[in-house]
């Protein structure tokens, strides 16, 4: 499947949610659009801070640097029009001789006046964003041509990504824990796209562009102020969790096309060799680029646990318009080399526990509840493991024969089939007729639709929250198309 969270490959997420895309590609067209670039002052101007953390160190969210940076420099309109050099000062820069110290600290204390200044930025361009975004990239294509090469020449979905992670950052700048969590994610995940330490200040230099222009209502020198220190502080974390992850793991893989089965007329099963060993866990997915759309990458499920012989299993969907599914599902053929990006996601099976699983899968969401059920015989437990795999025809039951097999050498597996039009609403309804629940983890991979419905099914039945698994945090990180 594409995502943990849709119905297949590519109505969902798109690769890393990032802000970045693969180097190393032709040389591609101008911007998308006609749009015009008018003349706006240059904003603060974001110094590189610093290199990343050395090897087995860690950083509070402050994004201490290796060495720490000089402040950076923001330019401030004169009452003339002109613009003077005014020191911005990084958190962590020494502080001036005289001042009093400052404490370690979040990125944005809750409640601060930064966080006021932000979240008041994000609700001025709620009803121009995609203006907004538009312009950035005109800003940075014009200003800094030689990041051109580095995306998509399609740049609808690119477009979508950024305003998602900018607000889904906005959202938690008081919850130090998820924004970390979530900006550590984001730097792996550049790594795939050739992103460097060097270019994050570019991006902050025209992102703080665009906001200046289509929130000039809210916006002032303290508004600035607040926007460079909060990015100089968020690039950096992503630039430490990138560094790291680059001691531990190449930035992708190639991988050997070894079988195509088509079960469906829009639906195959591939295999494919990695030339690397290629560590995972069952229910967690990765990102893949093919060799028909270079830079375009998508997200699908591993369709098994790891295995002995090293082999990955993916199943694909291909839906309309899906640059990436219709050609692993309509061009792809054994010999075939695809590229991989770094496992991810948290949908992974507790055995520090013998609760037993409730399983919802729809369409190709089967896909890691198959992994999570071999993970659950592999590791020799017990523990009850109960399948609802809900599909809108029998056709779309493709690896039904599978689940069944499963179900006869394992007795503690109990294999549910929900076939119905609507079923990626109904199936959680389904699930109700079983049961009680209340002891179980739960575990949901499917259409956003489903997901959402079967969450609110699984929590009034008395199943907390911390029981819930699914990756549907992860459709923030990324538009498809």
């Amino acid at each position: 499947m594409d995502a943990p969270t849709t119905t297949s490959g590519e109505n969902g997420m798109s690769g890393g949610g990032g802000w970045f895309m693969p180097r190393n590609t032709p040389s591609a067209p101008p911007p998308d659009g006609d749009q015009e670039m008018d003349e706006v002052r240059r904003p603060a101007v974001l110094r590189p801070v610093g290199r990343p953390a050395a090897p087995g160190t860690t950083r509070p969210l402050t994004g201490v640097p290796a060495q720490r940076p000089t402040a950076a420099i923001g330019a401030r309109p004169n009452a003339d029009g002109s613009t003077a050099d005014v020191p911005i000062r990084h958190p962590d820069a020494p502080a001036p001789q005289n001042a009093p110290a400052q404490r370690s600290a979040p990125v944005v204390e809750e409640g601060s006046s930064d966080a006021v200044l932000i979240r008041r930025t994000m609700a001025e361009i709620g009803t121009v964003a995609d203006k907004v975004t538009s312009y950035f990239y005109t800003l940075l294509f014009v200003r800094h041509p030689e990041l051109r090469s580095l995306f998509p020449a399609a740049m609808g979905a690119q477009r979508d990504r950024l305003l998602k992670a900018l607000l889904t950052a906005a959202e938690h700048l008081d919850d130090t824990a998820l924004l970390v969590d979530y900006l550590q994610h984001l730097g792996r995940g550049h790594r795939k796209y050739g992103t460097r330490a060097e270019h994050y200040p570019a991006v902050g230099e025209c992102l703080i562009g665009a906001l200046s222009k289509y929130a000039a209502a809210v916006w002032n020198p303290e508004t600035e102020a607040a926007w460079v220190r909060a990015y100089t502080t968020l690039s950096q974390v992503m630039i430490d969790a990138a560094a790291a992850d680059e001691l531990r793991a190449p930035a992708w893989w190639q991988a050997e096309i070894v079988t195509h089965d088509l079960r469906t007329p829009d639906v195959a099963v591939l295999t494919v060799r990695p030339d690397q060993p290629y560590p995972f866990l069952a229910g967690q997915y990765t990102s893949v680029e093919t060799p028909w759309w270079p830079r375009v990458w998508r997200h699908y499920s591993f369709a098994s646990a790891p295995r002995s012989d090293g082999l990955l299993t993916f199943h694909v969907k291909a839906v309309p318009a899906g640059w990436v599914s219709n050609a692993l599902v309509h061009h792809a053929r054994p010999g075939d080399v695809i590229r991989l990006g770094p496992p991810v996601g948290s949908m992974t099976v507790d055995h520090t526990t013998d609760r037993g699983l409730l399983c919802l899968g729809g369409g190709t969401g089967i896909a890691p509840i198959k992994a999570l059920v071999e993970d659950i015989a592999e590791h020799g437990a017990r523990r009850s493991v109960q399948v609802f795999y809900g599909a809108r025809t029998d056709r779309d039951l493709y690896d039904i024969d599978t689940m069944l097999r499963l179900q006869q050498s394992h007795p503690w597996l109990s294999v549910r089939a929900v076939i119905d039009q609507q079923a990626r609403l109904r199936l959680p309804d389904a699930m109700r007729e079983y049961g009680p629940w209340t002891e179980y983890e739960a575990y949901l991979s499917g259409p956003p639709g489903m997901i959402r419905s079967g969450v609110d099914v699984l929590r009034n039945i008395g199943i907390p929250p911390s029981r819930i698994r699914h990756d549907a945090v992860e459709e923030l990180l990324a538009v498809g198309g």
